[in-house]
């Protein structure tokens, strides 16, 4: 992070390709893509489940994290799968990367303080360049009686916590049945939800939790993610079989990673969420009910619709909320089952005390071109009657301290060779000092001023999290944001006057990039921009710095 208003830039990170992740980790409230059975008469429900897709070629690695809500009961989870898994398809996950990867993706709020208008920066020493190297990544940092109802059991074995057991069935009447006898109490209906996956073929991951190895705390009980992949031509996520737990309206938030390659579902509207709002100081302590708001009122005017709420590349972020993805979180994730070369014994042999990485597995170069897709839904099960079938999508940005050529803040989500695209809202504090010069400068955003005059960096973005449980229907959108949202016809409330070329709505006098943000390993655009990119932004900075001596030296001349 800069610490300096006017050497402050907004990191520009170039290569980016998919997207995905949540400032919601979905509490009780969350869409689980299988169904919850009980060993005994009671009704569970799902309850914070989030769902981290890896996708490459037909490959698939689905990582999932759930809760659910019941007695602590011998229960199962059931899952349909396209085909039988193994036991070295399966593994459990520590729960931290899940926390990770939630925090990146989510919606963000920041807080900017405009810089004094008559700052000027000090001249450059002789033989000290301002050209910075881009960081790389870093480096890295685990039956006779089915048979009579057509149910076979294709495979059997215990992973962690979880007996796991693979179905396959005739007729869904016929799994339906076979689970009622083995003293699985499912949802009344069952037999429907299940005959659209026996009728395609698809086998039944059916995971069984003892429940003695499992932590409770008022009927909660926390499990170990699991992991598994697979190969399929269709990349998609079965969400029907989880509608039947569902008791009220759900939020299914889906982190999709892949290879240079943004992702959007493909059977239902896609929409990008509203971003690059500024928003009154009060959302500091309610942003959850405010995005919560703001997401509403956009399924509202887009009904069915899957909103995409983050697309970037995984090893950069700006501003940041927290770390960043490492290849260690995406190995973690399925990198080390994605098709390609074998890296399961990565080091070069020899008699080297020292480990080294064989060229073709260095796990910052393998990595570094991942993308992260964070969809949201939020649906009952009346509204929602297919599985997620996901499309590869165009890139994208927004979301960015940018500004068009009118001063005002790019808005909205545009097409773009790379992926850069955010929730992001923020809080403005107009300079309120003196302005002692001849041309002050407005509109030059960064962190909040000291005591001694000089400035800060502007403190950690905070990430919209447990969205699920923000309070809903409350308060009025509109009594948040300050500029007008025409895609949703929501008029804004300009609670802040209009300050000497500084509006409410943060649009200021300078036009193109605004000088304010966070700079962070690898975010930088000489890392991974293409040479004339580099090239152009960089003749574009001597200029400005050329624009800026003169106006330096003919406010010395004046002086």
């Amino acid at each position: 992070m800069r610490a300096h208003p006017r050497t402050t830039k907004l990191a520009r990170v170039a290569a980016v390709a998919l997207g995905a992740a949540t400032l919601l980790s979905a509490a009780s409230a969350d869409a689980f893509c299988g169904f919850y059975v009980g060993g005994a008469d009671h009704k569970l429900f799902n309850n914070a489940t989030q769902v981290v897709l890896m996708r490459d070629g037909t490959r698939t690695v689905l990582s999932m994290q759930n809760n659910y809500q019941g007695p602590p009961e011998a229960f199962a989870l059931v899952v349909p799968v396209p085909v039988v898994l193994q036991k070295d398809n399966v593994k459990t996950l520590a729960r931290d990367v899940f926390d990770r990867v939630d925090q990146l993706g989510a919606p963000r709020l920041v807080e900017y303080w405009e810089q004094d208008p008559c700052w000027r920066p000090p001249r450059p020493r002789p033989g000290r360049g301002r050209a910075e190297k881009a960081s790389a990544l870093p480096p890295p940092s685990p039956a006779a009686a089915a048979e009579d109802r057509g149910v076979k059991i294709e495979a059997q074995y215990t992973v962690g916590e979880y007996e796991i057991v693979i179905l396959s069935a005739k007729d869904a009447s016929g799994l339906d049945t076979w689970l009622r006898e083995a003293k699985y109490s499912i949802p009344e209906g069952a037999s429907a939800y299940l005959k659209p996956y026996v009728e395609r073929g698809s086998k039944f991951f059916v995971a069984k939790v003892d429940p003695t190895k499992v932590k409770f705390e008022g009927g909660m009980a926390t499990l170990s993610p699991l992991r598994f992949h697979y190969d399929d031509e269709t990349f998609a996520l079965p969400i029907r079989l989880g509608l039947m737990n569902a008791d009220k309206a759900q939020d299914l938030i889906v982190s999709i990673l892949a290879r240079s390659q943004r992702y959007e579902v493909a059977n239902y509207p896609n929409v990008t969420i509203p971003t690059n709002l500024d928003v009154a100081e009060r959302a500091r302590e309610e942003f959850g009910s405010f995005y919560a708001a703001l997401f509403d009122r956009t399924l509202e005017k887009n009904p069915k619709a899957v909103v995409t709420e983050y697309a970037w590349a995984t090893g950069t972020c700006d501003p940041c909320p927290g770390p960043a993805m490492g290849p260690n979180d995406l190995v973690t994730l399925g990198g080390d089952v994605l098709p390609g070369v074998d890296c399961s014994d990565p080091y070069v042999k020899g008699d080297s005390p020292y480990k080294q990485y064989r060229p073709e597995c260095q796990p910052w170069m393998r990595y570094r071109d991942f993308v992260i897709t964070r969809l949201h839904a939020r649906y009952t099960k009346e509204s929602l009657g297919e599985d997620l079938v996901f499309k590869k999508a165009d890139a994208i940005v927004g979301g960015r301290e940018i500004r068009k050529g009118d001063g005002s803040l790019e808005h909205g989500a545009t097409t773009a060779p790379q992926n850069n695209f955010q929730a992001r809202y923020a809080i403005r504090h107009p300079w309120t000092g003196p302005v002692t010069c001849a041309n002050p400068r407005r509109g030059v955003w960064g962190g909040p001023p000291h005591t001694d005059g000089t400035h800060q960096a502007p403190p950690k973005p905070a990430a919209a999290r447990n969205l699920a449980f923000a309070p809903r229907g409350k308060t009025s959108l509109a009594s948040y944001v300050r500029s007008d949202i025409p895609e949703l016809g929501t008029k804004g409330d300009p609670d802040t006057a209009t300050v000497s070329g500084v509006s409410s709505s943060g649009k200021s006098e300078h036009k193109g990039r605004s000088r304010c943000g966070c700079r962070v390993p690898g975010g930088d655009v000489g890392s991974t921009a293409p040479a004339g990119v580099a090239l152009g932004l960089a003749a574009a900075l001597t200029a400005r710095v050329s624009r800026r001596r003169r106006a330096a030296r003919d406010d010395r001349r004046r002086g």
